[in-house]
């Protein structure tokens, strides 16, 4: 029961004393019982907060629940070598254009260099 609950029923009792001293003994040794657990139970909450806080560092707890488990797929053997012929085709590809772009670029630092820049064919003067 709620210490509020209480408090009222003890008031209204004590109102009419003559109804039962004993009914308004019990709640107010209800009352106390009830604010004696809250009390022990607010100090066990602070001391395993404390426990908890000394114990582990925060930056081991925000590791530990960002992750998660790897999820295995569920292939057949035909479906998974399709899917590694086409990773290394693309590898193969990536590799080639990034050989293309090198070679590319190595053959332009020789060249001659521009040669002065070509006027505007239209111009906005009209000329």
């Amino acid at each position: 029961m709620k210490t509020k609950n209480l408090k009222k029923k003890i008031r209204r009792l004590e109102k009419r004393l003559q109804e039962g001293p004993r009914k308004l003994a019990k709640l107010k040794q209800r009352l106390q019982a009830t604010e004696t657990a809250k009390k022990l139970k607010a100090a066990r909450k602070s001391a395993a907060r404390a426990a908890a806080k000394s114990s582990k560092p925060v930056g081991a707890m925000k590791t530990a629940a960002a992750k998660k488990p790897k999820k295995k797929l569920n292939l057949s053997p035909e479906r998974r070598a399709q899917l590694a012929a086409a990773m290394k085709a693309r590898w193969a590809a990536k590799r080639a254009a990034e050989a293309n772009a090198k070679n590319a670029s190595g053959d332009n630092q020789h060249s001659a260099p521009p040669g002065p820049p070509q006027p505007p064919l239209n111009r906005p003067d009209g000329v």
